[in-house]
């Protein structure tokens, strides 16, 4: 995703001589990444065009804003119920 990400549209070839494992491994990742809707491919002749699918990376980003809100909304609750414990048990003692 970083390298299409940083150099636009890639022919799976260019990718397979990116990393260090073999053919079918990168084969295997982009199929997943195909199924997930986070990348597009495009047939040219024998060539697979490979691009990252910007309205999938939208909807990612979204969710994830949401479950960030989600969980700074948790923290503060949590953390107000810290505050009061704190206060209760600071009286406790005195």
């Amino acid at each position: 995703m970083e390298l299409l990400a940083s150099r636009g549209r890639l022919p799976a070839t260019n990718i397979y001589h990116h990393f260090p494992v073999s053919r079918p491994a990168i084969s295997q990742h982009l199929k997943i990444l195909r199924k997930a809707k986070l990348v597009r491919v495009e047939k040219r002749a024998q060539q697979r065009i490979y691009q990252i699918n910007p309205e999938t990376i939208l909807e990612l980003e979204g969710w994830a804003r949401q479950l960030t809100q989600m969980w700074n909304q948790r923290f503060d609750a949590l953390e107000k119920v810290l505050k009061v414990e704190k206060k209760e048990n600071s009286h406790v003692r005195e």
